[in-house]
């Protein structure tokens, strides 16, 4: 660490007793930029291990070039592609090489559909000749070039198509795609949200087959949106979405040969009924390809390998869990095709090494702590590097240890986030570490030693900044609440004085395997909690039962009854919280941000005696509204679980509203939808219940958009002002007003 850079750090770390420090952060600020971080654009290790590339783009002529380092020396080699020198495209913003790095996939337009999925305008980059293919007049998704790089197949209205890069010829190999109807190789809304992926079709080793998954979703029951925009008639958005309990599209597998031109459906050994694809992955060998089926319910997953030429399938491996089982991208195959697996089945996240045919070979990792990332294996040293939390739940660690459980090797040395990308040849990996008191930092490291061999990039000049504010140090603890120490941090206004008493706001999101208790640098809500506390709150928030990376028993305690234990934790937490002398127990808040909306509207509602505000933004009002991935995973169907679903959703305890209430949701929201909030409304209105609520209309569930989240903020910050600050007048208050008037 340069002498600049730590002396800003001891800058950051005593703002609260150097009064000299006192710029208030405002709003503005927050969401024009002013706290952005640096980063590293599009990091790829190319295939000699001793280079990696970066996306950098000019703001001034507005030119994007992908660079080629050194990792040796860090110096800037050569330039590899400049639009500045490609006459077609005025510039790209991401970029994705082929597998021999003969190719590059520039992406020059993208038009979002959902959450992950993407509309775009591609070009295929030849390296050596220079030229530029543009992969298709129409926006197209996924586009994927083959691994000898003579081809490039996509998605484009629910077909897949397959583009031959030398003679230019595009083949259309499926026919039946129909939107609403028949999806090809790309995912339903569905499997992209909760299944986190788009691309559902992949290429074998010899490029000559390309295996998918087919959705038919004919029968799934369609969602409408208007879709209000400016013209004098509103539109609507039309698309598939299974809630609880309903339909499912129909997946089956597909593959297609290039050579034969052959079509056909792929079958595994076993009869299934009502079941998920959710990963499939050509192995090592052309010929054979790995597919994962999981029951509706996700307690069962099994992995089969399925022999493409002889059309005979194997089950390899089972997996069973008694609660539900978390799908990862974490399946590698070695070169003899063992393959490394991460399950929780001894209680924590492990990874394990099994033969090509499914017989454990040996569990690599284990301990009361989680793998949290998989980077990749090392044959040449028999080594596998990954992440954990083995130094602190909060924390995140990057080790290496042997494929036979031995010498295992904690590779980096601060506390706090690390991450890793590793070279391909594994000699070196660019760490990315961050704390609550230090802002990313991009080192190379030795993936032998873990040693710092260079520094890379800083944030140094963004943490001097922070030091010209008034704020306040990020206090990690534990609480013990329920019988369990719970993780939280805190933060206190920066001229705290334990002689007077602060109102209380709490910050949760809660959902299955989350985490909101971490040791890392501020993101955009972290420099509103400064504001809040510099403006007189104790800002604090708890990662209660359900709650991820402290073992499959704390995290899966919630089954079958989402919102029960999560509660409770929030509401014991504010009890024992408000005991303390310094906070003002008649003032306690609480808010979040979709499954975090969830449960603060629970919160007020079932902790009325506790909370005196709280602020719930696009939340989940009833389990029956949402997904069926998502919420059977954790609760089985409504049909199934009746009590469940009723018990716990907010919906359904709007009778116990006694402190101000504050509800946002955007129209435009495909994820949850905005019927949620129309529902609570109207069972508010019912209940006769007075309360505040803010529409954003055409705002998807991020709400965001132009002036719209400074706005959102704006209005929430006013709210808490007028509910918990000292001049606020409560709900009852203003009730009795009214009925004394009346009177």
């Amino acid at each position: 660490m340069n002498l600049k850079y730590a002396l800003a750090i001891i800058g950051f770390l005593t703002t609260s007793l150097i009064y000299c420090q006192n710029k208030q952060i405002t709003l503005e600020e927050i969401w024009s930029g002013t706290f952005r971080t640096e980063g590293m654009q599009a990091l790829h290790s190319m295939k000699n291990g001793k280079q990696y590339s970066i996306l950098n783009f000019d703001r001034q002529t507005r030119n994007s070039t992908i660079d080629i380092y050194d990792y040796k020396t860090l110096q800037k080699e050569i330039t590899l592609v400049s639009s500045e020198e490609i006459e077609d495209i005025e510039g790209f913003f991401d970029y994705t090489f082929s597998e021999d790095e003969s190719k590059v996939i520039l992406t020059t337009n993208e038009v979002p559909v959902f959450r992950r999925s993407r509309l775009g305008e591609y070009y295929v980059y030849d390296i050596n000749d220079k030229s530029l293919i543009k992969v298709s007049e129409e926006l197209v998704q996924e586009p994927t070039l083959s691994p000898d790089a003579s081809k490039i197949a996509y998605g484009y209205k629910n077909n897949l198509y397959v583009k031959d890069l030398v003679t230019g010829k595009v083949e259309q190999i499926t026919f039946d795609g129909e939107k609403n109807k028949i999806i090809n190789g790309i995912t339903d809304w569905v499997y992209e949200e909760e299944f986190s992926f788009v691309r559902a079709f992949d290429w074998n080793k010899d490029s000559n087959q390309i295996a998918f998954i087919r959705f038919d979703e004919t029968n799934v029951p369609e969602f409408s949106m208007d879709v209000y925009g400016s013209d004098l008639y509103q539109t609507q958005q039309v698309f598939k979405y299974p809630k609880a309990g309903e339909t499912n599209s129909i997946v089956s597998l597909h593959l297609y040969d290039l050579n034969t031109k052959k079509l056909s459906e792929i079958k595994v050994d076993k009869s299934y009924n009502d079941f998920y694809i959710p990963r499939i992955q050509w192995t090592n060998d052309t010929n054979v390809l790995s597919a994962q089926y999981m029951n509706r319910h996700q307690n069962e997953l099994d992995l089969w390998m399925i022999n493409t030429s002889s059309n005979v399938s194997k089950l390899v491996l089972a997996e069973k869990d008694k609660a539900y089982i978390d799908v990862t991208f974490d399946l590698t195959f070695l070169k003899d095709n063992s393959f490394i697996w991460t399950s929780e089945k001894d209680g924590f996240n492990h990874i394990y090494h099994y033969s090509r045919e499914g017989e454990l070979i040996n569990q690599v990792t284990n301990g009361n702590w989680e793998v949290t990332n998989y980077y990749g294996y090392n044959d040449k040293a028999n080594t596998i590097y990954f992440q954990s939390t083995e130094n602190g739940s909060i924390n995140r660690d990057v080790y290496s240890i042997k494929l036979n459980g031995k010498n295992k090797k904690r590779l980096t040395k601060t506390t706090g986030s690390n991450s890793a990308s590793f070279s391909a040849d594994f000699t070196y990996f660019i760490n990315t570490h961050s704390s609550a008191i230090t802002p990313p930092e991009y080192t190379l490291n030795s993936a032998k030693s873990g040693e710092v061999v260079k520094s890379i990039k800083d944030n140094d000049k963004l943490a001097q900044k922070i030091g010209d504010y008034k704020t306040s140090k990020k206090e990690f603890s534990t609480i013990n609440v329920n019988g369990n120490d719970l993780n939280m941090w805190m933060i206190k206004p920066a001229d705290f004085d334990e002689t007077k008493t602060y109102p209380l706001f709490m910050y949760q999101y809660s959902g299955p395997g989350s985490q909101s208790v971490a040791n890392r640098w501020n993101g955009t809500n972290d420099y509103w909690y400064q504001m809040l506390a510099q403006e007189g709150y104790i800002v604090v928030c708890v990662d209660g039962r359900g709650t991820g990376f402290k073992g499959a028993e704390f995290k899966k305690v919630t089954q079958n009854e989402l919102g029960k234990y999560e509660v409770e934790d929030q509401i014991a937490t504010a009890k024992k919280l408000g005991e303390l002398p310094y906070i003002d127990e008649s003032r306690i808040g609480i808010w979040g941000w979709s499954y975090g909306g969830f449960m603060s509207s629970n919160a007020l509602f079932k902790g009325n005696d506790v909370f005196n505000m709280a602020i719930a933004v696009a939340p989940v009002t009833s389990w029956r509204f949402y997904d069926t991935i998502y919420t059977e995973r954790y609760m089985t169907t409504p049909q199934e679980n009746p009590s469940g679903y009723d018990e716990n959703s907010p919906i359904n305890h709007v009778d116990k509203l006694k402190g101000d209430f504050l509800l946002i949701h955007g129209t435009g929201d495909d994820n949850v939808h905005v019927q949620n909030t129309m529902r609570m409304v109207e069972a508010l209105i019912q209940a006769d219940k007075q309360f505040e609520w803010m529409i954003y209309p055409d705002k998807n569930h991020g709400i965001y958009g132009g002036n719209t989240r400074l706005h959102l903020y704006k209005k929430m910050t006013n709210f808490i002002h007028e509910t918990l600050g000292d001049k606020r007048e409560t709900r009852v208050e203003k009730e009795q007003e009214s009925s004394n008037i009346k009177g």
